[in-house]
């Protein structure tokens, strides 16, 4: 009799312990983040998203392409949240109302490169647009994304302050993600356009080309998450993606964006509403 009774709150034991568990034990959900190459070619999304994972139990789908394609994955409702860096096109994105709202994530910069012996002379230019000119006078190979991402987007725009459309067999448009351009463009000893936290990642790695040029304004490069507008897109996890834009913007994680380093050298500067507010002297 007594093993019976032991027996029986033994198994009430471990039913109750089940129960409890219960919620651990749940399927997680499922997050689509589009974002930019350079977030999952830096390295930063993988030093950050295991803890929105863990404390929201979600798998976050990365879907790491260019802006102008990530923004058409929101735009036709196959992505949750989107990580871009254009902010014209994430504005107008919002105003189409295929965005809820935009919220500033963080910043860095772009930076021209190319090989160290710099044929076309342009690290003692006065302006990126300059730069520019000078590989095109000197018809110095150039690899272009080519992709319509926030890089390729950027890149076009200095062409056009130079007054240039790029063209002949100088220009080379790749089609490709800032790792594979990068890697093209060190093949050829040929200049491009990246933002500085990809190039600095693959510098690691042994990349062959070096920062030509870099400190114009026009370089700058901010960051933003945008809730895809489930009123539009019925199928988005909206809350979730909430979620994911307000864990991103906390004090908390800012910090961390902050402290991503490469190779002892900050890689993104944190930017959210949240950490100008408790950080207002800029301090990271």
């Amino acid at each position: 009799m007594q093993r019976k009774v032991a027996s029986i709150l033994l198994l009430v034991g471990l039913m109750s312990l089940l129960a409890a568990c219960g919620s651990v034990s749940q399927e997680p959900l499922r997050l689509v983040l589009a974002t930019t190459t350079s977030t999952q070619d830096s390295g930063l999304l993988d030093s950050i998203l295991l803890d929105f994972e863990q404390q929201y139990n979600v798998s976050v789908d990365v879907i790491a392409v260019g802006t102008g394609q990530a923004l058409e994955m929101g735009a036709s409702g196959d992505a949750d949240v989107l990580l871009v860096h254009a902010r014209a096109r994430e504005d107008e994105f919002v105003a189409n109302g295929d965005g809820t709202q935009r919220y500033d994530v963080m910043y860095n910069d772009f930076v021209i490169v190319g090989p160290a012996d710099d044929p076309a002379g342009i690290a003692d230019q006065p302006s990126a647009a300059d730069a520019f000119a000078a590989i095109a006078d000197t018809e110095a190979t150039f690899v272009s994304r080519g992709d319509d991402s926030g890089t390729n987007t950027k890149e076009l725009a200095i062409w056009e302050d130079a007054g240039i459309v790029p063209a002949g067999d100088w220009y080379e448009s790749a089609g490709q993600g800032m790792g594979a351009v990068l890697t093209l463009a060190a093949e050829q000893q040929a200049y491009t356009l990246t933002d500085r936290a990809t190039y600095a990642r693959m510098q690691v790695d042994g990349l062959d080309l070096a920062i030509l040029y870099e400190g114009d304004p026009i370089l700058f490069n901010p960051y933003g998450v945008i809730p895809v507008n489930p009123e539009k897109h019925p199928g988005v996890n909206y809350d979730l993606a909430q979620k994911f834009a307000e864990w991103i913007t906390s004090v908390d994680v800012q910090g961390r964006i902050g402290g991503y380093e490469i190779n002892g050298l900050q890689m993104f500067v944190p930017d959210s509403e949240q950490w100008r507010a408790a950080h207002p002297d800029g301090g990271s």
